[in-house]
């Protein structure tokens, strides 16, 4: 079976090295993988205010994350955390109260900087927001990506072959996952 993958890019730069992260993200995964970006930085503000009438760029958001099968996370880590954005991101698609598009949907989390920790930190900060929206989650491999300068070009291609193939093993473990997690869904008792 294939599925459609909503990626998240958690960095609005236009140079953004994990927008670069989410290119080469595309090109190489499965072909039982259809990725398709949602993009996040359009959203207002996030305020319960919205919940009685969501504004247009709300609606459709959440009927963007309605039209995937999973959810692929690519975020940088700001301040040891996750970008405002992404957060303000989760915050929409998670309401109001009842309403949880994210709820079920079987979630990747991936990050890269040039920094020796990587996007660890904001990544466990980002699991702990998706655990309390209900989006399953992939928890083994977990994707640090140490970025160096040239490790992707602007094209998404990844220059270094051990690098190469650690993003293609890890969408593969990916699918598998999510096969699991939509499969034990359509059970029935």
């Amino acid at each position: 079976m294939s599925y459609k993958v909503g990626v998240f890019v958690g960095s609005l730069a236009s140079d953004s090295i994990n927008r670069k992260l989410a290119k080469a993200l595309v090109k190489l995964a499965p072909p039982e993988l259809e990725l398709v970006d949602i993009p996040i930085g359009g959203l207002p503000l996030y305020s319960r205010d919205y919940d009685a009438d969501y504004p247009p760029e709300g609606r459709a958001f959440k009927d963007a994350v309605a039209a995937v099968d999973a959810l692929l996370f690519v975020t940088p880590e700001y301040n040891r955390s996750i970008p405002g954005v992404l957060k303000n991101a989760i915050d929409w698609g998670s309401r109001p109260w009842g309403t949880n598009s994210f709820a079920k949907k079987p979630s990747a989390v991936t990050g890269t900087s040039p920094g020796n920790v990587s996007t660890a930190v904001a990544q466990q900060h980002l699991r702990s927001i998706l655990s309390f929206v209900n989006s399953p989650e992939l928890a083994n491999p977990e994707a640090y990506i140490h970025f160096t300068e040239g490790l992707i070009d602007d094209d998404g291609n990844v220059t270094d072959a051990s690098s190469e193939e650690f993003l293609r093993n890890w969408l593969k473990e990916f699918h598998l996952f999510v096969a699991k997690v939509v499969g034990a869904q359509q059970i029935t008792v």
